[in-house]
């Protein structure tokens, strides 16, 4: 059987098949709980209890939503463009989920380990952009497409700024594997080993850039309720909404998982001689989940115009900036042997 699987072609396909079926599986049950710890911290943080009534303490609060849009009637605008309007959310979903493919949960645990994961990456995130203003068009309706035009903008504005980061830390491994990018910080410092301290500066950018690209508080500005009533999915109801939101959540829980790959080291131990696993990177994701939660509950939100500035005259100089700094550290190995190991790579 063994054999099968990885002697012969088709045993091939169906263990990679199995494997993104276990990860897709897993992160949506996932998901569930990570909306009800999302809920919690908000109503904690306004002195609340927020769920819990459904399930014990409230734990099935968000299987419940999710029967609730399966069984709600789908509207569709009577102007729409059905065959767009369909397609729409299910761009917005898959596109979130397939990006999971290259992310290593521990050592050869990935689904697919391809060289260039990180290009990969690039390429499938940045379609998600076409489903949000497929969704505002199809709609046939001012108001979802100018939330879609507005989120849109501000999707591409902050792509830019996470791009240049992303490349800083390619030139740091010389590597665009996600799994080279975490045996990179593997050393003998545990937690100060990983990129994080050499490139805090891109650790706040990056975190706050997720937090615009995935449409976040305090850059939650597309929907604009009091201008644009919900943004894109305004017309959307139902099953097609609920494909929206859950993509919307697989983003945010991807970019935890990018940034405890890029700067916190993955699967990787902080304290050297505790055994490395798996436990380690879902630890790093939960808690970048939980300082997604808190930032949603306790900042206030930007203008738009505010929002735009910060990524285009703040943010993009900044990246680019390290980008070339980073670079230059390369070409020359300033600093000796403690920044080769942070920030070039040995």
């Amino acid at each position: 059987m063994v054999d099968f699987f990885y002697n012969t072609n088709l045993g091939i396909f169906l263990l990679v098949t199995l494997e993104a079926l276990l990860v897709i599986v897993l992160l949506l049950v996932a998901l569930a709980f990570l909306m009800y710890v999302d809920r919690k911290v908000w109503a904690a943080v306004q002195m609340r209890k927020g769920p819990n009534v459904v399930g014990i303490f409230g734990l099935l609060q968000s299987f419940a939503d999710f029967i609730k849009y399966i069984v709600k009637e789908i509207v569709v605008p009577a102007g729409a463009d059905k065959p767009v309007y369909f397609l729409a959310p299910m761009i917005s979903l898959v596109f979130p989920l397939i990006v999971w493919a290259v992310i290593p949960f521990n050592e050869g645990w990935v689904v697919s380990d391809m060289n260039v994961g990180i290009l990969y990456v690039l390429a499938a995130s940045s379609l998600v952009v076409y489903g949000v203003i497929m969704g505002g068009w199809a709609s046939n309706s001012k108001y979802p497409f100018l939330g879609a035009l507005r989120s849109a903008a501000q999707m591409i504005s902050y792509e830019v700024s996470i791009g240049f980061i992303i490349i800083g830390v390619i030139l740091s491994t010389g590597s665009l594997n996600l799994s080279d990018i975490v045996h990179a910080q593997d050393g003998n410092y545990g937690f100060f080993s990983w990129y994080w301290l050499p490139q805090l500066p891109m650790v706040v950018l990056f975190f706050v850039s997720a937090l615009a690209e995935t449409n976040r508080p305090p850059f939650d500005l597309p929907e604009a309720e009091s201008e644009l009533v919900a943004g894109y999915q305004v017309e959307y109801s139902s099953t097609p909404f609920l494909l929206f939101m859950i993509g919307e959540l697989t983003e945010v829980v991807f970019m935890c998982a990018m940034i405890s790959v890029l700067f916190f080291g993955g699967w990787l131990s902080p304290i050297p001689g505790l055994p490395d696993g798996i436990l380690w990177m879902l630890g790093k994701i939960a808690f970048f989940f939980f300082l997604f939660s808190l930032v949603k509950a306790i900042t206030p939100h930007y203008r738009y115009d505010q929002l735009m500035r910060l990524g285009w005259k703040v943010f993009l100089p900044m990246s680019l900036g390290w980008v070339v700094l980073v670079a230059f550290f390369a070409q020359y190995n300033l600093f000796g042997g403690a920044y080769a190991r942070w920030a070039v790579g040995g």
